[in-house]
């Protein structure tokens, strides 16, 4: 027997509430999504958007307690909408006659897929501490998913949180700020391919992002070349993957978060070798790296920039270590 799945994040925004959903609207799921809808609705909230971009199904209970929370929203004054529903969910809507009870929010603007400089920089997270009483408690609770850009952008400010706090302390403090952070997702979200996961238990506790290169890949000119030829002779391979950023929650068990991510990233994304590059002067960043299983390469020359970065690697599980 086959048991669907419903994660549910909820991100507040003052009276307004955005929550995503992944997975699919069903018997064994359906009460999830209730409890949160309802759950909103006794928090105050006066808008709430649902977004159904990775909900590959919802069946006729599920779209009841929608239309049951639009209904009871409207009684207190409040709103439902639904974002980028499938095209199932869209028929229902059409045969039932739901449209106006659940009125369509108009799906927001992507950035446009155009390749931006190289950002050569990603951090890490601290060594292991004492766990502080309202960091989470992981276990097997933790779930990975990936993002799409639109959320990706209306999470950036929650996710900047993440890094700030997972940095501060660090000697590489000064060279992830969190406007440098949000400047990077920027820019990162741009490139071809792009991917955005996060880890979450209650709250986001990692995420790493980035995008592919290679022979197939978008980007084979100026300092994107340059960085292909470089990683091709030190490694021998041509296709590769850019972590732009990992980071994790200072817990007891974020080398675990963090190795979880960057393996499901490269799967993501099809390779079996990612990279990074660090500040020389960035010691804390290498070596929570490499507790996470990467190989520094060194200092390279003839990337953009006044400061040769370090390259460092990392192999995908069961594929043998980049060569020095």
């Amino acid at each position: 027997m086959t048991f669907s799945r419903l994660d549910i994040h909820r991100r507040n925004r003052g009276e307004r509430t955005l929550v995503t959903l992944a997975g699919d609207i069903g018997p064994a799921t359906t009460p999830l999504l209730r409890a949160a809808v309802e759950q909103c609705l006794l928090d105050g909230v006066t808008v709430i958007d649902i977004d159904l971009t990775t909900v590959g199904s919802c069946d006729a209970r599920g779209l009841d307690v929608l239309l049951s929370a639009a209904q009871r929203a409207g009684r207190v004054h409040a709103r439902l909408r639904l974002h980028h529903p499938c095209a199932q969910i869209t028929r229902v809507l059409d045969a039932t006659g739901s449209t106006s009870l659940l009125p369509t929010a108009p799906a927001s603007p992507l950035p446009p897929a155009a390749s931006d400089g190289f950002m050569s920089a990603a951090t890490g997270a601290p060594e292991d501490s004492a766990r502080r009483p309202d960091q989470p408690v992981l276990k097997d609770g933790i779930r990975l998913r990936r993002l799409t850009r639109w959320q990706a952008e209306d999470m950036g400010a929650d996710i900047a949180d993440l890094a700030a706090e997972s940095v501060a302390g660090t000697t590489g403090e000064r060279y992830h700020n969190r406007g440098d952070f949000l400047h990077r997702l920027s820019i990162t979200a741009r490139r071809p391919g792009f991917a955005l996961l996060v880890a979450e238990t209650t709250v986001l506790v990692g995420c790493a992002f980035g995008f592919p290169m290679g022979s197939e890949g978008p980007g084979s000119r100026g300092s994107d070349g340059t960085l292909q030829e470089i990683i091709q002779r030190l490694t021998s391979r041509a296709r590769f993957v850019v972590l732009t950023q990992v980071v994790a929650h200072p817990h007891v068990q974020h080398r675990d978060i963090a190795r979880r991510l960057q393996q499901r990233l490269l799967t993501e994304l099809h390779s079996s070798l990612g990279i990074t590059l660090l500040h020389p002067a960035d010691r804390a960043g290498q070596a929570a790296f490499s507790s996470w299983g990467w190989q520094n390469m060194g200092e390279v020359v003839g990337l953009p920039g006044s400061v040769a970065p370090c390259v460092l690697t990392l192999s995908a599980e069961g594929q043998p270590s980049a060569r020095r």
